[in-house]
């Protein structure tokens, strides 16, 4: 059994000024970021690049349309190397950019065409969620078949992965919500998946404390703010990557393949998704195998939070619904018919994550659990 691999070369800078003085952006390069992460980080340092705006394609997550009109924009310039300095949709978007991007970027979702690298890819993350930059996962709405769909092949790794945690200084406070509750999720679930190993569960144990350990500090401060932050921007950055690595190794589970139901249908950003998952499916997890690895688990998460194993749900949800309030899924649109229909797609749609659950979910369970969150 492979134990640990990290793809990409990973380095590590304070500013984007060093990045650029080490990496020398220019001729031959092209940035896609946007707008408001280029005017104070690159612009000031007057870098020649050809520059693509992700929002000038449209807003929140990554969609093949998305994908397909940026393709044909950048196709107007030569270049070998894209440099991908932003959040998780630009990230994920430029893992499928550096590929032979067909005229349809569906297709190579759906398998119909072979991914073929052409590009070198170097990634600079702006939020503390993803882990992208560590993973060859790329996330996509396919609007034309009304699913949310995974790119994981050799070809989507990045080749270089940059953490530069002055570049999460503007992050808003929804956004660093989402995206380090989605790094937690990242860790616990490649923590509890059957592919892990004492290489990612060093990665992932490392993560866990130091977000939790950060959430507790700045809720002690007052609350998610950018002061409360600055001073934790760093271990967040890095517990992201070491999220990442975890995850990319030993893999998500059932959290992340149910929220994907309403991330795709009611563009509910994928942090908040995740939360609306976690406790349930980590309650169902215990129904079925109580005394497993769920039980460190647990024990993890009360240590650090202070309480009794048998309230650590209820304290967990505490602490991350100052974050990020839950709420019944119905309130994001979603309709009694669609726990079914819902059921149906995670089941047919998302088997790469569902074998790396804890413990083998029924489809009539993953039906439970949408039904106990409508």
């Amino acid at each position: 059994m492979q134990a640990l691999r990290i793809v990409p070369t990973i380095h590590y800078f304070d500013t984007f000024k060093e990045f650029n003085d080490e990496f020398k952006l220019g001729k031959g390069d092209i940035l896609v970021t946007n707008q408001w992460m280029y005017d104070p980080y690159v612009k000031p340092l007057g870098i020649d690049i050809p520059v693509i705006y992700q929002e000038k394609y449209g807003k929140g997550e990554p969609s093949d349309e998305m994908i397909d009109a940026m393709a044909a924009d950048m196709n107007k310039y030569e270049y070998d190397r894209i440099i991908a300095f932003g959040g998780g949709t630009i990230v994920d978007i430029c893992k499928v950019l550096c590929l032979d991007v067909p005229a349809k970027s569906v297709d190579l979702f759906t398998g119909e065409v072979p991914p073929v690298k052409k590009k070198e890819l170097v990634v600079v993350p702006t939020t503390c969620g993803t882990g992208s930059e560590v993973t060859n996962v790329a996330i996509a709405e396919l609007k034309s078949l009304h699913v949310k769909k995974g790119l994981a092949v050799e070809e989507t790794y990045a080749d270089t992965a940059v953490l530069i945690p002055e570049s999460l200084q503007g992050l808003p406070d929804y956004v660093f919500a989402t995206s380090s509750i989605d790094a937690l999720i990242h860790a616990i679930e490649s923590y509890l998946s059957p592919k892990a190993s004492p290489f990612t569960e060093m990665y992932s144990l490392a993560a866990i404390q130091m977000i939790m350990n950060g959430f507790k500090e700045i809720l002690a401060k007052g609350g998610n703010t950018p002061e409360n932050r600055k001073p934790l921007l760093k271990d967040f950055c890095l517990a992201a990557n070491y999220a990442g690595i975890a995850f990319g190794n030993a893999g998500c589970a059932a959290v992340h393949a149910l929220s994907y139901s309403i991330g795709g249908a009611f563009h509910v950003p994928h942090g908040e998704a995740n939360y609306q998952f976690f406790t349930e499916v980590f309650k169902m997890y215990m129904r079925k195998e109580p005394d497993g690895k769920i039980a460190q688990a647990n024990q993890i998460f009360a240590d650090i939070l202070g309480c009794d194993v048998a309230n650590v749900y209820d304290e967990l949800e505490k602490v991350l619904g100052q974050l990020i309030a839950k709420k019944p899924l119905r309130e994001y649109g979603m309709t009694e018919a669609q726990i079914d229909e819902f059921t149906k797609s995670t089941v047919d749609n998302q088997q790469r994550l569902l074998g790396n659950n804890y413990v083998f979910l029924s489809d009539e369970e993953i039906r439970e659990i949408f039904a106990n969150l409508y």
